[in-house]
């Protein structure tokens, strides 16, 4: 199949300055996501009481990366969206690193608990008032929150960066594969179909291997001490995936279009340098 050019060549400064901007947006959303995902909630308890709809609070989130690549590849071809892809990769590792390493350090007396969060800890770490109010808690009681808040597992670090990569990187293949298909047509099926089996690689992988090996939660039938399974949290996480991935394409077009207009490109050229 003949590879079609994305829409920039010979890119500006301004143009440049971009694709760094959008690096930036994409490698910022990516540390967020993993700052953010360790938490599991419940979407809509009210009207799904008796089946709850358990997903990672990553979802927030990491929907928007496979956009902005998207973005990315259309405009400034594979191998840049790969290469944003790596960046990702480094910055979610220095991001962990630093965090074990904060991890360690030890908290100084004064970082304390405040009042209003202290009722949670047991009497052991609480701070009482002379009339026995909670004041709040100790410092040991501030770095246990830290660790529980930013602790990642070595499993976790190993499913989120194996699906990080597998489907960013396969989310960018299949972008470019379908535009040669189409001959450089129908953005909207190269965008959502990219994104839609990508995404779904990336749910399988990461709720398979910490779900079940990590929080031990059972992988397709439920359990008296686990009534939610692995395949329910996959399967609720990516119809809401899938739901946003279909919801993004007015923005893809929109952003495509707001590049032509803003930099006066025409739809030739290539940048695979």
């Amino acid at each position: 199949m003949k590879e079609i050019p994305p829409l920039i060549t010979n890119p500006t400064e301004s143009q440049r300055n971009l694709y760094v901007f959008l690096a930036c947006m994409f490698v910022t959303i990516l540390v967020l996501t993993n700052m953010i995902g360790t938490k599991l909630f419940v979407l809509f308890p009210s009207y799904f009481k008796d089946v709850p709809i358990v997903l990672t609070s990553g979802i927030v989130t990491y929907p928007f990366t496979f956009w902005l690549t998207d973005i990315v590849s259309e405009t400034y071809g594979k191998k840049k969206a790969d290469l944003m892809v790596v960046y990702g990769f480094v910055a979610s590792m220095l991001m962990l690193l630093v965090l074990q390493i904060v991890q360690l350090l030890p908290p100084a007396e004064i970082w304390r608990v405040p009042a209003e969060y202290a009722h949670v800890f047991s009497d052991q770490v609480q701070i009482h008032g002379p009339d026995g109010q909670i004041m709040g808690a100790t410092s040991e009681a501030s770095q246990v929150a830290f660790r529980f808040t930013f602790d990642a597992p070595g499993l976790l670090l190993f499913a989120s960066m194996l699906a990080y990569l597998a489907a960013q990187l396969t989310d960018n293949f299949l972008f470019h594969f379908w535009k040669s298909l189409t001959k450089g047509k129908h953005l909207w099926l190269r965008n959502n179909g990219s994104t839609a089996l990508s995404q779904l690689l990336d749910t399988i992988i990461v709720n398979s291997i910490f779900l079940t090996f990590y929080w031990k939660m059972p992988f397709l039938l439920p359990t008296t001490d686990h009534p939610v399974t692995v395949v329910q949290v996959i399967f609720t996480t990516y119809l809401v995936k899938l739901a946003m991935a279909l919801s993004d394409t007015p923005f893809i077009y929109a952003g495509i279009a707001f590049i032509k207009k803003a930099f006066a490109i025409s739809p030739v050229g290539h940048i695979e340098d």
